[in-house]
């Protein structure tokens, strides 16, 4: 009878231990060749930087560290003065990790369902990943010999020969979502196939709505979502989303108040070289034809005013600007899904966009059409 009673108090004492709250996460991890005494980190990317969830330190070996997620999202454990970034799916539930330190590609995951796919992810691609890196040992003294010679057969053959392994892992991952529309890491992969535009926004969207509700509602998912809108929004021959926004000394000009017989917008910021480099065309594009009808409204990326205000007086755009001083979180260029800056958008009289990121002559032959001057 004693014995009965014990075995049912030890039963209950270790469902106790594992019963977590709502959205805790429990991290139970072993560090191979990790000195005791070093800091464990976990940690998930915000808008401003790297948040810290938990802090543990090392001892015999082994770590724990627990904490509150908002949802499910892509975490890192991160342990100080190691060359250790390793990425886990961060969710509710008692997450299980073995880190081996000099060699991380080794390392497991486990405990959780998300955990439990993104590590058999890793071990299926582990091959392609070993197939890169034996290559770029073997043929990277070739292609930094062809780069200084400027052989274009030698590096167009190493790049050809490259892109086999890429689009190997690209169709794995492919192959992936679709088997796993409940998995986190279906959304991640997806969301890096748009950014990268490697699949055509139809192709992504298919993707997409083959995903399960509870993916799609996750931070990346919505993410997903939105960048999908924004691309049926704004194409070439639909009419261009309005939009308002603060100028330099704090006066709210929208676009529909800007637009002239040929309107560019204008993404840019202070400390984006290419824009800058190219500012000094477009200011000779708007003093040429400004007088016949050509109107700009730049759209700065910035987050620091007085960057952007100075960068405006030195490169002498006279044109009207907005910012919402919010970096690549700017809600317009969320709008227009602008990736990568700088990035232009041409609007007809009516507003329509007729092409997007025309620089140079292409620009300017555009703009002469457009106010038709011969």
């Amino acid at each position: 009878m004693k014995k009965i009673v014990f075995i049912i108090a030890s039963t209950l004492l270790i469902v106790a231990c594992n019963n977590l709250k709502d959205n805790e996460f429990l991290i139970s991890g072993t560090a191979n060749g990790v000195e005791n005494g070093k800091k464990v980190f976990v940690e998930i990317q915000t808008e401003t930087g790297s948040l810290a969830k938990d802090t543990a330190v090392v001892k015999d070996g082994k770590f724990e560290l627990k904490g509150i997620t908002d949802g499910i999202d892509i975490g890192f454990i991160r342990i100080e003065n190691e060359e250790i970034n390793l990425p886990i799916i961060l969710e509710e539930g008692k997450i299980e990790i073995n880190i081996v330190k000099d060699s991380l590609h080794k390392s497991t995951l486990g405990g959780t369902p998300n955990n439990e796919k993104f590590h058999t992810f890793n071990l299926e691609t582990r091959a392609i990943s070993e197939k890169v890196v034996k290559f770029e040992k073997d043929n990277g003294p070739a292609m930094q010999k062809a780069q200084m010679s400027k052989d274009t057969v030698t590096i167009n053959k190493l790049l050809k020969e490259y892109k086999k392994f890429q689009n190997e892992m690209n169709d794995y991952s492919k192959k992936f979502i679709k088997e796993n529309p409940d998995a986190y890491l279906s959304v991640l992969l997806l969301e890096n196939f748009l950014m990268r535009q490697y699949l055509t926004p139809e192709e992504v969207k298919t993707y997409y709505n083959g995903l399960s509700k509870e993916i799609q509602d996750t931070k990346s998912g919505k993410k997903i979502k939105t960048a999908l809108d924004a691309l049926n929004a704004v194409v070439v021959g639909k009419p261009a989303p309005n939009f308002s926004a603060p100028s330099p000394d704090g006066k709210t000009i929208s676009l529909k108040e800007s637009l002239g017989k040929v309107t560019i917008i204008d993404f840019w910021a202070s400390w984006c070289g290419p824009c800058r480099a190219e500012n000094p065309n477009v200011v000779a594009l708007y003093n040429e034809f400004h007088p016949q009808g050509l109107n700009i409204i730049g759209v700065s990326l910035d987050k620091d005013a007085t960057k952007w205000k100075d960068a405006i007086a030195k490169d002498g755009l006279v044109w009207p600007h907005v910012s919402n001083l919010k970096f690549w979180e700017d809600p317009i260029a969320k709008q227009y899904n602008v990736q990568s800056i700088p990035a232009t958008f041409i609007l007809d009289a009516k507003g329509n966009i007729v092409a997007k990121d025309l620089r140079g002559d292409a620009l300017r032959a555009k703009v002469k059409e457009l106010l038709t001057i011969k």
